[in-house]
């Protein structure tokens, strides 16, 4: 079973699921994406540590982090290794004393305890085949012409462009709303963050 590295892209609102979030995958070595659905609450937990963002008090993947590291369990890495009917199923590959463990886990929570790891994700390469987005290669004159099209209606409408003060503005109501355990709002205001630096 060959392995492919990925890594996270970023997350977006579905438009398909109500409340569910698409997290995309990248291929390191490669030219591929691996769109996930996942739930709003593991989006959240996912996001909050991508951004660096402490809640006031603990996730579940925070709190599993702090039991393994109580224990001295380790986190090797995460195996995204099966797709059944459009549902994608994982492994967290633990060690333990020289010991590996594998457990398995859905996609979105394998990640967000990834990330709480620093452990590397991996793919199986039959399920990139099967579910992968290859990128799309363009002409040079087309890449041109996109890039024109687009900063047309950014010179346009400048309010469009968030002036540094509203993004100071929108990351103080971020980590209100997480001080606050409004974490659908800063799921919300992360994305609009996101959108106004140009990766949403």
């Amino acid at each position: 079973m060959r392995k492919l590295q990925v890594d996270i892209l970023g997350l977006s609102t579905s438009p398909h699921t109500n409340g569910a979030y698409a997290l995309i995958l990248y291929e390191i070595e490669g030219k591929r994406k691996l769109p996930i659905i996942i739930g709003g609450f593991e989006a959240q937990a996912i996001a909050l540590k991508l951004e660096n963002i402490k809640p006031p008090r603990p996730f579940t993947h925070d709190l599993f982090k702090n039991i393994f590291d109580v224990f001295g369990l380790h986190v090797n890495e995460i195996v995204i290794d099966e797709l059944h009917n459009e549902t994608f199923y994982a492994k967290v590959i633990c060690e333990l004393g020289g010991e590996i463990h594998e457990i398995d886990a859905r996609p979105s929570d394998a990640i967000a305890i990834a990330v709480r790891f620093n452990a590397p994700v991996f793919v199986t390469e039959d399920i990139m085949d099967e579910a992968g987005i290859k990128e799309e290669q363009k002409e040079e004159g087309e890449d041109e012409e996109a890039e024109s099209e687009q900063a047309e209606p950014e010179e346009v409408s400048a309010e469009e462009r968030s002036p540094a003060g509203k993004l100071e503005e929108l990351q103080g109501r971020l980590e209100d709303a997480v001080r606050n355990e409004q974490y659908e709002e800063a799921a919300r205001l992360r994305d609009e963050i996101s959108r106004l630096k140009g990766i949403g």
